[in-house]
């Protein structure tokens, strides 16, 4: 029988080609995401919990901001099994129009003194599918980008996707900030916060007028022809992709959602808390800590890709352990300058956090995917990545609120990231270095035989 068809390397435009798709679409749900976020500390706890003290109302706002954590890990099961099965790219447009669709609904949403409870409740449905759409993205995105082109620049390339959090981020807090600095908080309160939701409408539209134009990965379809002649010679389907993760792969699962641990909690506390923060305990306006976020978001879009390239040539494990310990001494002088109730001193402390951030974030996507075998790449990485972030980034916001309520001080809460960094840098001791790895040969191996009788030949 022949070998498998090789993966043919990209052509520089058709890989940049892959990653604009994957960069527009990811920025796309991370705009949606976190444009909910930050309604979440803004807005939703007046609009659909009107009857909360303030810190309480906010914390019941966060509580459903959570709930679309809680199904991230569901979307990684479910778009991680198909992902796997049938290709990245179907799998990324169907995340797309769930995101989208939700977010354009919740823009329509009667609030609790249109429909009383019922308000919430729907409110936390579409969050739901919300969670359920980026709990899929985020493995299909990256895989996309990483299983094109070669190992040589792979953190670099595979780190653009990852610009699409930051990039969501900024476009998110640039059109909040806009609103609120041209509409009276009555005006905003009523009416100005549906804009950027059903703004989200017209977003979807060309990202998958982009994402629907690229092709599948070339690693994907060759495992693809493997599995199936596989399945021609020994009559048997293959095992769901989640059966072979948890056998093969389980230490590799554990290890991500370890190293997640610091990057996920802190950038909730960095860029969602902030706003409590800011406006409940440092008595900051709402304006200058949106304005604060959205500069520092635009320095961390820039500065990704150069983590990633630095993460090719010295490895994902250096970048990665630079970031978490810059993120667990900066944490104290984030919450102190923030306290100065300075413009300048907010920008400086974001920025500064985000740049370490952005050190554990950018080599991710590559750290992730040379972690996996082709055919359970897209589940595994998946459920590293999200499993990760109902302990992690889903309470962030609600510790972090309920501690400042408590101790009334940054103290705890600093505390509290420190204590994930910890974890973070025990799973990177732990973590092998990946960035020589072969995508098309990395992790387990399945056995493909030559013919009906012959010894089977290790493959991807």
């Amino acid at each position: 029988m022949p070998s498998p068809p090789a993966a043919q390397p990209q052509t520089p435009n058709s890989l940049k080609k892959i990653v604009a798709a994957s960069l527009i679409g990811t920025t796309i749900e991370w705009y949606d995401f976190f444009l909910y976020g930050a309604a979440a500390a803004l807005v939703f706890n007046k609009l659909f919990f009107p009857d909360s003290d303030p810190l309480v109302g906010t914390l019941l706002s966060f509580l459903t901001y959570a709930v679309g954590f809680a199904a991230r890990p569901i979307g990684a099961l479910v778009f991680g099994h198909f992902g796997d099965r049938l290709g990245r790219k179907k799998l990324l447009v169907y995340s797309l129009l769930m995101m989208g669709g939700a977010t354009f609904l919740i823009g329509l949403l009667p609030t609790h003194a249109t429909i009383g409870s019922a308000a919430p409740l729907l409110l936390t449905a579409l969050r739901l599918v919300q969670g359920f759409a980026l709990g899929g993205e985020w493995g299909g995105a990256v895989l996309l980008v990483a299983e094109h082109g070669d190992a040589r620049r792979r953190g670099f390339w595979a780190s653009w996707p990852q610009t699409g959090a930051p990039a969501g981020q900024l476009l998110a807090t640039g059109v909040l900030a806009t609103l609120t600095a041209t509409l009276s908080d009555a005006a905003f309160d009523s009416w100005g916060w549906r804009v950027p939701f059903l703004l989200s409408g017209a977003l979807v539209l060309v990202g998958l007028w982009i994402r629907l134009s690229v092709d599948e990965s070339p690693v994907f379809k060759a495992a693809l022809a493997a599995a199936e002649r596989r399945k021609a010679v020994h009559a048997a389907a293959e095992k769901p992709p989640i059966l072979a993760v948890l056998r093969d792969h389980w230490r590799d699962v554990l290890i991500a959602m370890g190293t997640r641990m610091a990057e996920n909690i802190s950038y909730y506390v960095v860029t969602a808390f902030i706003l409590v923060y800011a406006t409940e305990h440092a008595d900051t306006s709402k304006q200058t800590a949106l304005n604060a976020v959205l500069i520092a978001s635009a320095v961390h879009f820039v500065t990704i890709p150069v983590w990633g390239a630095l993460s090719d040539r010295v490895g994902r494990r250096p970048v990665y352990l630079i970031g978490a310990l810059g993120m667990g001494i900066w944490i104290y002088p984030f919450f102190t300058l923030v306290d100065r109730q300075s413009f300048p001193a907010m920008i400086t402390a974001v920025t500064v956090a985000l740049l370490f951030h952005g050190a554990m974030y950018a080599p991710q996507a590559a750290f992730f995917s040379e972690m996996f075998a082709t055919r359970m790449r897209y589940s595994g990485a998946s459920i590293g990545a999200q499993f990760s972030s109902v302990a992690a980034g889903a309470p962030a916001p609600l510790i972090a609120t309920a501690l400042l309520a408590e101790y009334n001080s940054a103290a705890p809460i600093a505390l509290y990231v420190m204590a994930a960094v910890l974890l973070t840098v025990i799973a990177l001791g732990c973590a092998d270095e990946t960035r020589n790895r072969d995508l098309s040969e990395a992790g387990a191996y399945e056995a493909e035989p030559t013919s009906a009788g012959d010894e089977p030949v290790r493959t991807a």
